[in-house]
């Protein structure tokens, strides 16, 4: 009998290795298929099946799968976005051609365009932040004065916060619009900006499975002007009413934009007229989010996501509930990083199951106001949010560092 597979197009530096140990634990043999394997370093530490093929020819990922075919039963198809959601759609159309389950690749392109996205999620009456679209700087700034300072400037097409910038000024707009659309920021389509409106309030990401709301966590991000993500919990402390004001609106946007098979995140600012929808992203949340997901209720999306993917029947019901928090090491400066140290004593604190760091002394350190920026996180968990809190803070008050500017003579 044929070896099942899981095709994996592309990898995920965080989330990447968990979808290999859970394809193994499924008793599926992960296959990755990538333009850079080496980009990740857990395909060859854990002897990963590796294919290079170019991820953005959909001819060529449909010529592998049918050459892999003939060795192995192919369960699914899943994917990673990294910085290009445009991924999601690819693996959508690999699963329509192969007859396997898989969402709606018209959906999912919808979706990422987040232009086309708002314009659904306006005319359906979704709660959305005031929004223009721009080819020009001309067009941005005109859009802007329409909408009233402060605004806030993303590229239309892109993920991981990156581009994205909170403009107080026109001085700043024109700035920022200047970047953009300069040669330093890569465009994965048209560069066209988006220039939206800035909604206040506290932020929370609901993360859903199918048309069911699995968990809403609070997000917290760095300073202004970019979004770094600083601090989240699991569960969100809401209130029975606005758990099911927010749940009701994130559903909505999922079914205007054709979603509901497989994992999407929604997020939302909740504002003096109630939840806003930020973002529908349809795909599993990035970073920490499903293990926070996993340590709070016990529902692991990773494995239940790869189940919906080979065709059996997932379980999403809840075993506990713990109070979940993380806390993102980010930067404050650039330069080199002399020394970082306390984790190890961090991760002896009881209450804290996991420690990670993803830099290295010697390294530069050059901020970019977007996800790239962090250097590690910390993960406490308790059965109450105060005692959740102190644990975290204890641990994250353990772990020092010490970044020296970069000599310039």
């Amino acid at each position: 009998m044929a070896k099942r597979a899981l095709i994996l197009v592309e990898g995920h530096a965080r989330t990447g290795l968990r979808y290999v140990q859970a394809a193994r634990s499924l008793g599926l043999h992960p296959i990755t298929l990538s333009a850079d394997p080496a980009r990740y370093d857990y395909l060859a530490a854990e002897s990963i099946e590796t294919i290079r093929v170019d991820t953005d020819n959909l001819d060529a990922l449909i010529h592998e799968c049918s050459r892999l075919a003939g060795t192995y039963e192919i369960a699914g198809i899943t994917g990673f976005a990294g910085d290009d959601e445009s991924i999601y759609a690819t693996v959508g159309k690999l699963c329509r051609h192969f007859d396997l389950p898989g969402p709606n690749p018209a959906s999912v392109e919808r979706c990422c365009d987040k232009f086309t996205q708002r314009q659904l999620l306006a005319e359906a009456g979704v709660p959305i932040p005031a929004y223009r679209l721009a080819a020009n700087a001309s067009e941005v700034e005109s859009s802007a004065a329409e909408i009233g300072l402060p605004v806030i400037l993303k590229p239309a097409v892109g993920s991981g916060s990156i581009g994205v910038r909170l403009c107080r000024t026109f001085e700043e707009v024109a700035e920022h619009t200047t970047y953009l659309f300069s040669e330093k920021h890569i465009w994965r389509s048209s560069p066209r900006i988006l220039v939206e409106e800035f909604v206040q309030g506290p932020h929370y990401i609901a993360q859903i499975m199918g048309n069911e709301i699995i968990a809403i966590g609070a997000a917290d991000y760095g300073p202004p002007p970019h979004f770094v993500f600083h601090s989240g919990f699991q569960p969100a402390p809401l209130t029975d009413d606005e758990h099911e004001r927010i749940a009701d609106v994130s559903l909505s946007g999922l079914r205007v934009l054709g979603l509901g098979w497989g994992p999407s995140n929604i997020e939302l600012r909740w504002t003096k007229l109630g939840p806003v929808v930020i973002e529908v992203n349809p795909r599993l949340l990035g970073g920490t989010g499903p293990q926070l997901v996993q340590l709070a209720y016990g529902v692991d999306l990773v494995t239940e996501h790869i189940k919906l993917v080979a065709g059996y029947e997932w379980d999403l019901r809840k075993k506990h509930s713990h109070i979940v928090a993380v806390r993102v090491l980010v930067p404050d400066r650039d330069g080199i990083l002399d020394w970082i140290e306390g984790d190890s004593r961090a991760a002896a604190v009881p209450g804290v199951v996991e420690v990670k760091l993803c830099v290295e002394p010697n390294m530069p350190i050059v901020r970019k106001g977007d996800y790239r920026d962090r250097m590690g996180h910390v993960i406490a968990v308790s059965p109450e949010r105060a005692r959740t809190e102190a644990i975290l803070q204890r641990a994250v008050d353990l772990i020092s560092w010490s970044i020296s500017p970069v000599r310039t003579w």
